[in-house]
């Protein structure tokens, strides 16, 4: 049994500490909303992010962020990707150290276009051996009602994803080891932009052929990204890949496919904001991605053209129109 604090309290935060507390740990969950904190305390439900699900006994929360430092052997991430450096230059002094971090967090950051354990490497002055990342197909909704599910547990030392392994592996949820870091990530974050392209093409009525035309290239698009940054290609056709992104795409319950039905039904990007008013990852990563994928010569024309859309310069018939027109020399 390990004492585990997740920082995060909404719905995947939560997801993840009845995972932890399924897998028999003792398990603390940090979150700012006082009111949260003491429904999950009082009530064992968070009504708010988890609507229906009763939570473990065991489960216990804070809005202390001292308190989970102290508590967890190891840390886990489960905030929104964008406001992550911020809130680890708010808690470096308090941070431990020389303790596992395990993220959870599926973005690039929109300034600096840093991976985000690389972010936790420079806010924290961690050691990448201490880091690790659990990344899939992992829709909170979906694994809150304790229905199977698989994970990669990711990280460049063979402990920490032992340790993951450990810590999350429960009767409904399978977990695999990987080595592979920088695939994992770059393939759980460029999947939410290929899903903001699904969720366009729904929202304008097209039909499964479009879809599928959608899925198949995106899925080659961030293999050839992901390569290009040294990833192993095998990475793409697993969980963290193909499995992360038949999910996004495919459920009604991803945040990404709702906001790109948003934007492919109302033609606009603000409209698709007032619409779906969550943390959005791909709306904020794609302009980043895109702009990693051409530091190293890669096209990728989903992923530019949704950069564009996100900032609101194109129309979803003015998007279509341009994966239309790429050049069909090749498929691969």
């Amino acid at each position: 049994m390990a004492q585990v604090s997740v920082l995060g309290a909404g719905a995947w935060g939560t997801t993840l500490a009845q995972v932890l507390c399924d897998a028999g740990h003792e398990v603390l969950v940090w979150g700012r909303n006082t009111d949260v904190v003491d429904e999950i305390n009082s009530a064992r439900t968070n009504q708010k992010f988890l609507p229906g699900i009763v939570l473990p006994n065991n489960l216990q929360a804070t809005s202390d962020i001292g308190a989970a430092f102290h508590f967890g052997q190891s840390q886990v991430l489960a905030i929104p990707a964008q406001s992550l450096r911020e809130n680890l230059r708010n808690w470096k002094d308090g941070f431990p150290k020389q303790r596992p971090i395990i993220s959870t967090l599926k973005g690039i950051e929109a300034e600096t276009m840093s991976r985000m354990t690389e972010v936790i490497r420079e806010e924290l002055d961690t050691d990448l051996a201490d880091i690790g990342l659990i990344t899939g197909p992992n829709l909170a909704g979906e694994l809150s009602l304790r229905e199977p599910a698989g994970a990669v547990a990711a990280s460049e030392s063979a402990s920490v994803q032992m340790l993951m392994v450990d810590l999350f592996t429960t009767p409904y949820f399978r977990i695999y080891p990987s080595d592979d870091l920088v695939g994992c990530e770059l393939a759980g974050a460029a999947k939410s932009v290929v899903a903001l392209a699904v969720g366009m093409t729904i929202g304008m009525n097209l039909g499964e052929n479009t879809q599928a035309m959608i899925i198949t290239r995106g899925l080659s698009e961030v293999a050839r990204f992901g390569q290009s940054y040294g990833a192993n290609p095998l990475t793409f056709l697993g969980l963290a890949g193909m499995g992360d992104i038949v999910a996004s795409c495919g459920s009604a319950l991803s945040r990404n496919r709702q906001f790109g039905e948003a934007y492919g039904r109302t033609g606009s990007i603000e409209g698709a904001r007032l619409e779906v008013a969550k943390t959005v990852e791909g709306v904020a990563s794609a302009p980043a991605i895109r702009e990693l994928a051409h530091r190293v010569g890669v096209e990728v024309p989903i992923i530019e053209v949704m950069a564009d859309a996100v900032t609101g310069s194109i129309t979803p018939h003015q998007a279509m129109q341009r994966l239309m027109s790429v050049s069909t020399l090749a498929e691969l």
